[in-house]
């Protein structure tokens, strides 16, 4: 199967003519400079791309460019704004979502306990090799000392840690504990500047991972109709359990990505990602709160675990980060996500690139178009097994139906699989299987739709009757004719239950199952 048929499915989505967004795009796109891989010529990938909203990027016509350059989840860092100003940048994807005609998924991410300096003199210090600084309480403007955003630190620290800052590039240790600070000599030297993070290496924190800001934002979250809440820091599952429940009693469905960026997680890595519906690698402080040559293998690993427990996995944090100012990234930056790509990751994730870089759309495209080089090198590769326990709640009936249909699709050289999923969860199964075959998610719920966003190989189609089976068949036989997936005596793969209904797929925890694969020869489009 060739790879522009394979890959055609992930941009069919239909477009409202004369929508102010659109015709924000268009001006956009004649503005620009021509492009050595043209926008129109590009396909979204299986791997999806996640872009953090930012001021580069939050206008809705600089949002849906992103979208057509292969964007299909928004990240709203809640470190840098609160919900007066995200609930701005909330709508306006909604907006682009209606006008574009295309579910988008948003992940709102969640602070967490992250310690940061107070303000320094002259808004920087350059602190050289052995020399002597001290952690205080209290404000201050001598030089050699720095104010803690966290007033417990003093108490916590023991001589002989590890105080990392500005991401990692300097380094303290501990030399002395008094009553109100804690002197520190630098081993390596560097810049710090103002509310930059602190990172403590192997140092036990009382911190709660979900702090009041962060329990709020969490409410604001799911109160908006977000899709997905990420929660940074992650010590043990049951910190990912309360956050679950805090959505929960807020009336969400929103799923809870859990980030990986402590070693106490990757302790308890197995617990956190059963108990999680996603993870995410952030590699910016895990690599400074774990030795940075263990950095690829704990990726690695992470990744691993994830596939074996059946959940989705963002890796994240300077994957282009050179796009920040380049046109291009480094050989080793696409080789980075080339690599993530071919470990297993489902959704590979842009940061400042897109938020504050000069080249928010350029960082976008290089993004797919290493996507589409490395995904086309997989092309006919068994399908993906696990043979531990699943731990995503998926009856052992559907997954084995699942199973099938993947195997079925590849058998038949099927131009597409159609599935009808109420929550999500058979849409994802599929997902996990890695199958080249291209894959529809129909649902009778718009917040399923754009949590399919986030599953790798997942296009989900808005308006498909997805509770009767005569009805999806026809809906997605025009479809896919019009769309030039598939024509006139190819094969299409249906996976649903009995009867296609949302209800019954709902009853799914108490026996509710997906039992039925249908193959269905193309008619051609009627008339």
């Amino acid at each position: 199967m060739s790879v522009t048929v394979d890959t055609s499915i992930q941009s069919a989505a239909i477009t409202v003519p004369n929508s102010p967004v659109l015709r924000g795009v268009q001006r956009i796109e004649q503005l620009m400079d021509e492009y050595d891989f043209p926008l129109e010529r590009m396909k979204k990938a299986r791997t999806k791309i996640v872009a953090t909203v930012g001021p580069s990027c939050w206008e809705p016509s600089q949002l849906a460019v992103l979208v057509r350059a292969g964007v299909s989840v928004f990240r709203l860092n809640m470190a840098h704004a609160g919900p007066a100003e995200q609930q701005v940048h909330v709508d306006r994807i909604r907006q682009v979502s209606q006008e574009m005609n295309e579910p988008l998924a948003i992940l709102a991410d969640l602070a967490g306990p992250k310690f940061r300096l107070g303000e320094l003199p002259g808004d920087s210090i350059f602190c050289k090799r052995d020399e002597s600084f001290f952690l205080v309480r209290r404000d201050s403007t001598a030089p050699n000392e720095l104010l803690t955003t966290y007033e417990p630190l003093i108490d916590e620290l023991t001589v002989g840690d590890q105080v990392m800052l500005a991401d990692g590039t300097v380094s303290m240790v501990v030399e002395e504990i008094m009553p109100d600070r804690a002197r520190l000599r630098v081993q390596q030297q560097g810049t710090i500047r103002s509310r930059q993070g602190i990172n403590l290496p192997g140092v036990k924190l009382s911190a709660p991972a979900i702090s009041v800001e962060d329990h709020q934002h969490a409410i604001w979250a799911a109160k908006a109709g977000v899709d997905f809440i990420s929660l940074s820091f992650v010590r043990s599952p049951d910190e990912v359990r309360t956050l679950k429940d805090i959505v929960r009693s807020s009336g969400s469905s929103a799923r809870v990505i859990a980030k990986i960026e402590k070693r106490e997680a990757l302790e308890r890595l197995e617990e956190i990602v059963t108990e999680a519906d996603g993870v995410m690698v952030a590699r910016g402080d895990l690599g400074v709160e774990i030795d940075v040559a263990e950095m690829p293998l704990a990726q690695k690993r992470i990744i691993r675990t994830c596939q074996e427990l059946h959940k989705p996995v963002i890796i994240a944090t300077q994957m282009l980060e050179s796009m920040h100012e380049s046109q291009r990234p480094t050989r080793a930056e696409a080789t980075d996500v080339a690599n993530a790509i071919l470990d297993g990751a489902d959704a590979c994730m842009l940061s400042g690139e897109t938020a504050i870089g000069k080249h928010p759309r350029r960082a976008v495209e290089m993004m797919n178009r290493i996507a589409l080089a490395t995904e086309s090198s997989m092309i006919g590769q068994p399908l993906r097994q696990s043979s531990k326990q699943r731990a995503d709640g998926l009856h052992a009936v559907t997954s084995a139906v699942v199973r099938g249909a993947g195997t079925m699709a590849q058998a038949l050289q099927a131009k597409l699989v159609v599935v009808a999923s109420h929550s999500g969860r058979t849409a994802l199964a599929l997902s996990q299987q890695r199958n080249f075959v291209p894959t529809i998610g129909v649902s009778t719920r718009e917040s399923t739709l754009r949590q399919m966003c986030l599953y790798w190989g997942v296009t989900p189609l808005r308006n498909a009757p997805a509770e009767n089976i005569e009805a999806l068949i026809k809906h997605t036989d025009d479809w896919a004719c019009r769309t030039g997936i598939a024509g006139k005596g190819d094969r299409i793969v249906i996976v649903g239950g009995s009867h296609l209904t949302a209800g019954k797929e709902n009853k799914q925890m108490s026996g509710g199952v997906h039992d039925v694969v249908i193959v269905h020869e193309v008619d051609g489009l009627t008339e």
